[in-house]
């Protein structure tokens, strides 16, 4: 196992970690559619889970060339991978690699159910941190950097030692200690260290800086930070969020993403700050397609839809056309930085969204509308799901607390405000229900949910 590339100083001064991410679409597809091929020789007589998928389909592997074949191919969603594990333990029908092989486990937050559990060989942890190199070099982290680690350490969090195991692997040194170690302990860090970048989910990072002067005695942005990379949950792609990070820490926030079914971190944003760029598509196909129809759309601006993956020379635990529930627009096909790699923002995921009067919403999209009302409100929200599933006919009822020299005596105006400019945005008007500052939980090490189920113990409920 590589614990750092070699010549990893090297890759201080370039302009791209990796050559693909300049590439042509010629280039890449040629790259793209050797590794397809090969990735379906080797599922044809590794993968259960696709031997079964693709008899079931009445498909050949063999049949399976080129990038528009892949179309013939039946999604994989994530209820197969959870029957895969229910009926071949402990990693699934789809694990493609022998067991004597696979050096480490690692497991999805389930958030949305029982946790997924992913293997990895040796060659599997290399691609992984190849991945993720690209997208925190793309995101300003060098080699050489200190790196205070905010993620989750703890629990298999692809975020946790993965991300640990990027950092080293690029030449940067990682700070453990992790949103587990609480923020008291990382802001010492901080203060002690001086790291040059930070990683974490953007909403504890901004309550990290909100204690700094609690903590270490001075604000956020005299502590010396130069880069947040930011992912894991809605925010870093939010104008409003982002704007609050980067004021309180003086830093410049970049955002990331990935998944634990194909890697840590395979999409990254660069200074430009305009959106992600998909930064591995020699690991990794990458299509888009209408949620609606389930048919494949170009990648052009201002398109929005879902996407699906498809893992090429993944050797343990590979995905085919794999939906990732990941709603996005695309922001541009051509940067400024030289990157060819569509740059998308993920406004929302499938399992997030609710229907609300026949209306599609997004919580993300009611959270930038609240933080955009600062001070007037904390920036904090839940939206109470207080009806089964993700469809209701009633208005849907918003939860905001007042910002902290408002007074509540003023709530009736403030309520009146959020509802008409979230009517205004998202063309449905809520309920909007005032209550206190710091009503919610801080964040910590879950990602925060902007959607309860269970009735908040909060008098303006009852």
């Amino acid at each position: 196992m590589q614990y750092r590339r070699r010549g990893a100083a090297d890759y201080r001064f370039r302009q791209y970690y990796h050559p693909i991410e300049a590439a042509t679409e010629t280039e890449i597809r040629a790259v793209q559619e050797t590794k397809l091929q090969s990735t379906m020789s080797y599922l044809a007589t590794h993968s259960v889970l696709y031997q079964n998928k693709f008899a079931e389909a009445g498909i050949e592997f063999s049949a399976i060339q080129t990038i528009e074949d892949l179309e013939k191919v039946p999604f994989t969603v994530k209820q197969d991978l959870r029957d895969s594990l229910a009926a071949q333990p402990p990693f699934g029908q789809h694990q493609a690699a022998a067991y004597e092989d696979i050096v480490q486990l690692q497991a999805s937050s389930g958030t949305t159910g029982s946790p997924a559990y992913v293997a990895l060989t040796e060659s599997d942890i290399v691609s992984w941190s190849e991945m993720s190199a690209r997208g925190f070099f793309a995101g300003g982290i060098r080699p050489g950097d200190l790196v205070l680690h905010g993620f989750s350490m703890s629990k298999g969090f692809v975020g946790g030692i993965p991300c640990q195991q990027s950092l080293q692997y690029m030449g940067a040194i990682d700070i453990p200690i992790g949103a587990d170690g609480g923020a008291d302990r990382l802001l010492r860090a901080c203060a002690d260290l001086r790291p040059r970048a930070i990683i974490g989910t953007p909403n504890f990072l901004l309550y990290m800086a909100q204690l700094a002067p609690e903590v270490v005695g001075c604000q956020a942005h005299e502590l010396g930070v130069e880069r947040l990379v930011v992912g894991g949950e809605p925010g870093g792609g939010i104008p409003a969020v982002r704007n609050q990070i980067e004021e309180a820490w003086q830093a410049k926030v970049c955002e990331a993403m990935g998944g634990t079914d194909l890697g840590v971190i395979y999409r990254g944003e660069c200074d430009e700050q305009d959106g992600m760029h998909m930064l591995c598509q020699d690991h990794i196909i990458v299509e888009l397609i209408d949620p609606e129809t389930s048919k494949v759309i170009p990648f052009e601006e201002g398109t929005t839809g879902e996407l699906v993956y498809t893992a090429i020379g993944r050797q343990a635990s590979p995905v085919v056309r794999f939906r990732s529930g990941d709603h996005i627009v695309v922001t541009g096909t051509s940067c400024a930085c030289g990157r060819t790699g569509p740059k998308i923002r993920c406004f929302g995921r499938t399992d997030d969204m609710l229907i609300v009067r026949g209306v599609n919403v997004f919580p993300s999209a009611i959270q930038d509308i609240v933080v955009s009302m600062t001070p007037q409100t904390n920036g904090v929200m839940r939206v109470y799901a207080d009806f089964d599933g993700h469809t209701t006919q009633k208005n849907l009822k918003v939860l905001v607390e007042r910002g902290e020299q408002s007074n509540a005596k003023q709530d009736p105006e403030l309520i009146a405000e959020v509802t008409t400019k979230i009517r205004n945005a998202l063309a449905f008007k809520p309920e909007v229900i005032m209550v206190a500052p710091n009503t919610f939980e801080k964040p910590g090490v879950q990602k925060v949910a902007l959607t309860v189920r269970e009735k908040p113990p909060i008098p303006e409920l009852e």
